[in-house]
């Protein structure tokens, strides 16, 4: 197992989910601003089957994949310094629905989707606010996503992120914060730092998920974890 994971997030943090397997740490410099720069989720979109990357990403990045089997494709929009540039990989993709706003969302992803559901959403950085889960239930820190979802009838949970650490900025997001692979659910920090720790932890235990915390720290937003 290969895992995709920035750069930036705390040392204790790598040194946990080293035991699940083999990191790839990810960053980049002068192609986006630096509170993002190692995001995964910027520059990558998971789908059930397919990696799809941004075409500027360093050419390391490329040859490491290469070089380890991982299947991907090339998306066509090259990310960007500002917004909407930023956008067009943060989307959530799972084996049925690909949940983004839509008119910025990469083609390729869109293309991949043609023949599923599409959701759209008013927030563009849609996989750094959402986390998707089994049984069709997600974890958002967006209130737009959370009522869409709702809507729609799926098990969605909302918390209030404003006590997420992410560089830079005033609070990061909750999806930034996770990764889920198999029955584990992963998070950059301990939840007993997050004011909304008990009731997410709750919830995630009801999907019959393991919950790993990855350090003994506030929540941080690393701009998810991408498994291979």
């Amino acid at each position: 197992m290969k895992i995709l994971v920035s750069s930036d997030i705390p040392q204790e943090a790598k040194k946990s989910l080293s035991d699940f397997g083999d990191i790839i740490e990810f960053s980049t410099k002068g192609i986006t601003y630096d509170s993002i720069a190692s995001h995964p989720d910027v520059f990558f979109c998971k789908t059930e089957n397919q990696l799809i990357v941004a075409p500027n990403v360093p050419d390391k990045y490329f040859d490491v994949f290469k070089k380890e089997n991982i299947s991907f494709i090339k998306g066509e929009n090259p990310i960007g310094e500002k917004f909407p540039k930023t956008v067009f990989y943060n989307a959530v993709a799972t084996e049925q629905l690909l949940i983004h706003n839509l008119k910025y969302t990469d083609f390729v992803i869109s293309n991949c989707y043609n023949n599923k559901k599409k959701i759209n959403v008013n927030q563009a950085y849609c996989r750094c606010n959402l986390i998707p889960l089994r049984n069709n239930s997600f974890v958002t820190s967006d209130k737009n996503i959370f009522n869409v979802l709702k809507k729609l009838d799926y098990n969605i949970f909302y918390v209030d992120s404003n006590d997420i650490i992410l560089p830079g900025q005033t609070y990061g997001f909750i999806g930034g914060c996770c990764g889920a692979n198999g029955n584990d659910f992963f998070v950059i920090g301990n939840l007993d730092f997050f004011k909304e720790g008990k009731v997410l932890k709750q919830f995630i235990i009801s999907l019959n998920y393991n919950l790993v915390e990855l350090y003994n720290g506030p929540l941080f937003d690393g701009g998810s974890i991408l498994f291979l």
